[in-house]
């Protein structure tokens, strides 16, 4: 096959799953590849892509599923029997129905996924004091990364046509039931200066920023991209609950999982 341009294609709330995808297209090509950020609600309008081209499109795994939000901006992608690798990436406990959820979604779209991964990053509940999977992707993981996207375009070269092509990857249909409505999130503390940078980098729309900081926890998908972004680390969580996760995921996925590749 004759591909012409790469398109990496991400929901990527703290930066994990982008630099996954770089890495993989870094593999398939070393000309730089185009990005498009699905992170935030920015794109109104259909995004159109044709069969020399082949997008890499990934999404974090909450609760075993993809977010909710990456699921409704994806749905604005639009194919044309194009070729796509799928990737998820998961804080070390499960990704369970996410790729499958994935590969459905992206055959709806009009993609054909020629190669799938399942890749672990850093969990979003991570803390200091009880870290899980912290500094994943880490070094091992780009060279993983890499290597799997010279493996996919070796497979894309020698394909004539995507007529027959699919992959098996884990999951169960139905899904699994995600992430539960949520009535907490994180809150801002004294000395906050109001500059505003967890409201820039929220997924959801929920923070404002005037005289005060407010947040609207039902829109609070617990992606943690305002706790990394706070520049003056003062944005925090509190919820007691969301904190006793935390810890039982230091405890409970400690032993360090590796990457899944399907091609």
């Amino acid at each position: 096959m004759n591909i012409k341009k790469i398109n990496r294609v991400g929901f990527s709330p703290t930066g994990t799953t982008k630099t996954v995808l770089e890495s993989i297209a870094s593999g398939m090509d070393s000309k730089a590849s185009t990005f498009i950020d699905m992170t935030l609600p920015t794109h109104d309008e259909a995004i159109c892509f044709g069969s020399e081209d082949v997008v890499i499109i990934g999404a974090p795994v909450y609760a075993g599923r993809l977010p909710v939000h990456a699921v409704e901006r994806f749905r604005k992608l639009k194919g044309e029997h194009t070729p796509v690798v799928i990737v998820v990436v998961y804080g070390n406990r499960e990704f369970e129905d996410a790729l499958l959820e994935l590969k459905h979604l992206v055959i709806e779209q009009g993609f054909v996924p020629v190669s799938g991964a399942a890749f672990i990053g850093e969990h979003s509940f991570s803390t200091v004091e009880f870290p899980v999977a912290q500094g994943r992707p880490d070094s091992s993981d780009i060279a993983c990364a890499k290597a799997f996207g010279e493996a996919v375009a070796r497979k894309i070269a020698t394909l004539e046509s995507l007529v027959g092509v699919e992959i098996d990857v884990p999951g169960n249909f139905p899904y699994k039931n995600g992430m539960p409505a949520n009535s907490v999130a994180p809150v801002s503390m004294a000395p906050c200066t109001l500059c505003g940078v967890c409201a820039s980098v929220c997924p959801t729309g929920a923070i404002e920023v005037g005289d005060d900081v407010v947040t609207e926890a039902s829109l609070c998908i617990r992606c943690c991209a305002c706790v990394r972004s706070c520049p003056h680390e003062v944005r925090v969580i509190e919820d007691e609950a969301w904190k006793a996760i935390g810890v039982r995921l230091h405890t409970n996925c400690a032993t360090p999982k590796m990457p899944q590749l399907f091609c």
